[in-house]
């Protein structure tokens, strides 16, 4: 099992979500992430902007720049 950690990226500052992610979801609504022993967390408004499976890191971003 290969799992992520999701940080998100904020003008360039990189602020860690969660760690241990099993899955993630884009919706409607944003980006939902979900660890096995903690509740799910949703990014409002974000998407994914970089996912590095080398260092198993997936960047969510709220802005399009």
């Amino acid at each position: 099992m290969c799992q992520m950690s999701v940080v998100l990226d904020k003008d360039g500052k990189r602020e860690r979500i969660m760690d241990a992610v099993a899955r993630l979801e884009v919706t409607d609504g944003g980006v939902t992430i979900n660890a096995l022993f903690e509740s799910p967390i949703t990014v409002p408004a974000a998407f994914v902007r970089e996912i590095d499976f080398l260092d198993g890191v997936v960047v969510l971003s709220t802005t399009a720049s």
